[in-house]
This record gives structure tokens, sequence and C-alpha cells, in this order.
């Protein structure tokens, strides 16, 4: 795996760039607002750190847009990199649920060091993605073509691919996908949709439903 080297910050820093990364990850548009919603802060407190972040050459400003700077994107690849990583351990050798390694994660990613990330890469078999299916920054991950569950077919199947960090942040959202065998690497099939956005989809021999919101954020390939 590529060595992202970048010294030691702020766990405010890091989360700030983590989120950045994310966000940009899943093409949702970097401004103070979303970024606000994300860390459940107030937007003059994500405007003092922003600009803290730029003047330690962390990101960059575009009018609204805000992106990280070659510093700040190593710095976030350490950071995701190391909470995925968790995830992969808290969910395999611990036996966590998706929500609660999320959460533990974001406790993990800002005091792993790199020797035991090392040790957990190998421990895990250098593991390309997180269980929810995002990639690993550095693990060479080569993400197939892919299309939102939104705009599948009554009728079609599909593979489920990766349930995107947006959806993580959802209150119960993640416990209910995994509960319901919404899992990288499962199959199903549409079965129905309804004027509000709502899928109905047969995963296991069982009728799931799956809100607009949720459809549109999660990432499948044709079975």
């Amino acid at each position: 795996m590529a060595e992202y080297k970048t010294p030691e910050w702020h766990p405010a820093f890091e989360e700030y760039c983590e989120t950045i990364f994310e966000l940009a990850e899943d093409d949702v548009d970097v401004i103070q607002a979303r970024i606000a919603e994300r860390l459940e802060v107030s937007r003059p407190a994500v405007s003092e750190v922003i600009h803290r972040l730029e003047a330690e050459g962390l990101v960059t400003l575009k009018g609204r847009t805000i992106e990280l700077s070659s510093e700040g994107l190593n710095l976030a690849k350490k950071v995701v990199r190391r909470h995925r990583l968790a995830e992969v351990f808290l969910t395999q050798m611990l036996g966590l649920s998706w929500a609660d390694a999320h959460a533990e994660a974001g406790k993990w990613e800002h005091v792993i060091s790199p020797l035991v990330e090392k040790a957990m890469i190998q421990m895990l078999g250098n593991p390309k993605t997180c269980p929810h299916g995002n990639p690993i920054p550095g693990a060479g991950y080569q993400a197939p073509p892919t299309k939102t569950l939104a705009t599948v077919r009554v009728g079609e199947k599909f593979v489920v691919c990766r349930i995107t960090e947006e959806l993580e942040f959802a209150d119960g959202l993640l416990d209910y996908l995994e509960t319901s065998s919404v899992m990288p690497g499962v199959k199903g099939a549409i079965t129905a949709t309804s004027p509000d956005g709502t899928m109905t989809v047969k995963i296991n021999g069982n009728h799931i439903g799956i809100s607009d919101f949720a459809s549109q954020r999660i990432l499948v390939t044709a079975a």
C-alpha cells in the first residue's frame, strides 16, 4: 500500500479533511453548509475551522467550494484509510454491527499508529474496501462501473456494490440495511416502486422497502 506521510494534526483538522474528502467522493457539493450538516455543528464554527485549514495550507477556497490541497488530501486519505480499516477490523474480528463499528472507527482513526495500521492490514488480508464497500485509500481498489439503485427498473436484478458514506450518517439506516442484508456482494431484484420513490426489493427471499433517499445513494452493478 502507498504511504501518506503527514505531520500530526489536531483531530478537528483531521475530521474536517476527512469530511471534505468523503463529500467529494459522493459527489456532494463541498460547501460550508454541507460540512455543517455532516458534522452537526454551526456554520460559524465551520467557517472558523475552514479559515484555519486554509491558513495551514490544507484547503483552498474557490468561491463557495472548498477543495483539499495536496497536503490536505494526503491527510484525508490517511484518516479515511484508518477509519475504514478500523471498520473492517471491528466487524470481522470483534463482530460489531455496521453502525457500532462506524461510531467506534470515528475514534480509532485519530489514534492508530503506522505500526498498528500495518499490522491490521496484514491481519485482515489487505482489504480493499470497508464493510459498506467504500474504497480504502491506498489499497489499489478498482471500482466496477456502477449506477444508483434508484435507476434499476422493476423486474431487473442487481448486485449491491457500495453503501455510500452519506448513508452512514442517516440515523438508524446502517442498522436497517445490515439487518435487511442490503450489503456489498448481495444480489437482489426490484419488485415494485411507489410514487414517492420508495422501492421494494427482494433479497434472500425477503421483500424490503428502500426509501428514495437511500436508493439514490446505494450503488449497484447489474446481476
